[in-house]
């Protein structure tokens, strides 16, 4: 498929795990990748598997806390491909610990990389791409945990990620008169180690799973890939404002 051939596509925290999944999701239908994240190698090796399959990628680091890295950022991909058509915000740290027991240090960070950094991201996004005339789609990674389901020790993150789903609707209401479509998407867990509950192994977590979640196991990469390619690609034209929650049943 080639939904996104002459796109560019910007991903954040494309270094591992689901940023890394989507990029590569992408860049196999046609778009120029930005893999964006402050890890400079790791971002390199995201670039290095999308252009083994033939893909087309570029590596820039970013500090999504900061306003100015991200202005940089989005002007920088502005001057060299002339268009920023579609930003998966996707940066996201996790702190486990109950509200009277967890740093103010380490709720300040998440909120720093996980609200405030999709606050900028879009600030900026969004500016570009009014310039631009052409529109373009933004997609915000939430999570099932804060808006749809609490967990005890996940007070701070789920806290952290609700705010970004009120963000991106009334986001998404400012914007789509320009033609700018915003979305969330808030996964349940999936195969990466942020599934991951200290010290566990995969198949502590697959015999976790078998209770935890109703559909019995994680969301593999792929299945959460094709769920952000449809809501980026114009088949979802008529999405707007979209929370789209896939955890599995976990929040029914």
């Amino acid at each position: 498929m080639t939904r996104f051939t002459g796109k560019t596509v910007l991903i954040s925290g494309a270094s591992a795990g689901i940023g890394r999944a989507l990029a590569l999701g992408f860049a196999a239908e046609g778009a120029t990748v930005i893999a964006a994240a402050r890890g400079e190698d790791a971002l390199k090796e995201t670039v290095r598997l999308i252009e083994a399959e033939g893909g087309r990628a570029e590596a820039r680091t970013v500090d999504v806390a900061d306003s100015a890295s991200v202005a940089a950022l989005i002007s920088g991909i502005v001057a060299a491909h002339g268009r920023l058509d579609i930003a998966v915000n996707n940066a996201g740290v996790l702190t486990l610990g109950r509200v009277e027991e967890l740093p103010e240090a380490e709720w300040e960070r998440m909120f720093r990389i996980n609200t405030t950094g999709v606050f900028h991201a879009m600030k900026h996004q969004i500016a570009a791409m009014r310039a631009g005339g052409r529109g373009g789609v933004i997609i915000n990674m939430s999570s099932s945990v804060g808006e749809h389901i609490r967990v005890p020790g996940m007070a701070a993150y789920g806290a952290s990620k609700a705010a970004v789903t009120a963000l991106s609707r009334t986001a998404a209401l400012e914007c789509i008169g320009d033609g700018i479509r915003i979305n969330s998407v808030s996964p349940g867990p999936h195969d990466t180690t942020m599934s991951m509950r200290p010290g566990e192994t995969e198949a502590d977590r697959a015999e976790r799973m078998r209770t935890q979640l109703p559909i019995g196991r994680v969301g593999t990469l792929d299945e959460i890939t094709g769920s952000v390619l449809w809501l980026a690609s114009p088949a979802a034209g008529f999405a707007v404002g979209l929370d789209l929650v896939l955890d599995g049943g976990g929040s029914l």
